[in-house]
């Protein structure tokens, strides 16, 4: 009889598409996955990797085994997510994805209450970019992501928690520093340094301020936000960041300013995503409420 752990070492394998790679990823020997996985391929008749010295493929049969075998493991997980959703909330290992706009300013904040709120709580929080946690929410790789809207996620629910305006970071010295308002008209747009591409971030600020890709970021493209404010004090330009980020980037630095984005908001909304048949709804809950009172109140920019 096909077993749950020959699916998971298949699936493994699939990811990595390296048997030596997959077996420790699943904690066994390399010999031992082997013969798991030729086990299955002879219960099923079905030949799913193809495999020499150098290199492992997946057979086109194989790949539709593949996705029955996601289905399979979904299924079987939510089945044992839904005894322990009658249990109390955040008492069993919870896996969430967040971008890193959001995972280096909220989680500071929000894990401290966490504990305190939730002690048996254990978080395991992996930083990627958007799509590729919607495709692991999608996939059932990780339970949950926190996300920044708009963004496409369709056949996942939305649960949004959170919104916030963008701010204008500029050298105290600057014209338009001690403005409580700037709007995109006012910026200097070839002088605007954003984040690289695949980071919906760009995309949001461009949208705010209704530009084009080539009208910002001439020459440049940052991989974070820290970067970008180490950039605006080497003079190179300035930059825009979420509200989220002032605290932690900007309040501490004199040499600093931060301007309200004055254009219609907010500019970015915050939302768990899940898939629609996730049981442990109870636990997203209680964790979105934690962290909507570790973002509140709102940090502001200085005047």
């Amino acid at each position: 009889m096909v077993s749950i752990k020959q699916l998971h070492y298949a699936l493994a394998v699939e990811k990595t598409l390296h048997f030596r790679k997959a077996a420790e990823q699943c904690n066994i020997s390399q010999s031992a996955l082997s013969t798991a996985l030729n086990e299955l391929e002879r219960q099923l008749g079905v030949q799913i990797f193809e495999r020499d010295n150098k290199k492992v493929l997946v057979t086109p049969l194989g790949r539709q085994v593949l996705a029955q075998a996601r289905k399979v493991i979904l299924q079987v997980d939510e089945l044992q997510h839904l005894a322990q959703s009658q249990k109390d909330p955040l008492n069993f290992p919870l896996s969430v994805g967040l971008i890193p706009t959001i995972a280096p300013f909220l989680l500071p904040r929000m894990m401290p209450l966490l504990s305190a709120q939730y002690p048996k709580a254990q978080l395991n929080i992996v930083e990627e970019q958007s799509q590729m946690l919607v495709d692991m929410v999608r996939q059932g790789e990780i339970d949950t992501a926190i996300l920044a809207l708009p963004f496409p996620v369709d056949g996942l629910l939305t649960l949004e928690f959170w919104q916030e305006d963008f701010y204008w970071v500029t050298l105290a010295e600057d014209v338009h520093a001690h403005q409580k308002e700037i709007t995109s008209d006012e910026l200097n747009h070839s002088n605007l340094m954003l984040l690289k591409e695949g980071h919906c971030l760009k995309a949001h600020i461009l949208d705010a301020c209704k530009l084009s890709g080539q009208t910002a970021n001439h020459g440049f493209g940052a991989a974070s936000l820290n970067t970008l404010v180490q950039m605006v004090l080497g003079r190179l330009g300035t930059t825009l960041i979420p509200e989220m980020a002032l605290d932690q980037l900007i309040s501490q630095n004199s040499a600093l300013s931060a301007v309200h984005l004055n254009e219609p908001g907010p500019h970015r909304r915050i939302a768990f995503v899940i898939r629609p048949n996730y049981t442990r709804t109870a636990s997203i809950e209680a964790l979105m409420a934690v962290c909507k009172a570790a973002l509140r109140p709102s940090p502001r920019a200085a005047a």
